[in-house]
């Protein structure tokens, strides 16, 4: 692979869902940037569900640093596991 090939594979957070597959994703790098995602043909082969607020690994290309691949949802934090079991009690 050439230099120019490389991607760079980042963590972030869906903040927005927008159509045709598409979202907003923050960063979770140092300068926790906005970029658009898009899910790759496994996630959307696999049926893989997305939404508002999950982690996701997202590949970004050495050309366009605004968008890029959604390639893997990751499992949730404990932080985040423990929030909801406390609004399913309060409900």
């Amino acid at each position: 692979m050439d230099e120019r090939e490389k991607k760079t594979i980042y963590e972030g957070l869906i903040i927005d869902s927008l159509p045709n597959g598409m979202f907003r994703v923050r960063l979770e790098n140092k300068d926790e940037n906005l970029i658009l995602g898009y899910i790759s043909g496994k996630i959307r082969r696999s049926f893989i569900r997305i939404l508002p607020g999950d982690r996701v690994q997202i590949e970004v290309g050495p050309y366009d640093s605004t968008r890029g691949r959604i390639i893997f949802r990751l499992p949730k934090r404990e932080k985040e596991k423990e929030k909801e079991k406390e609004k399913d009690s309060e409900n």
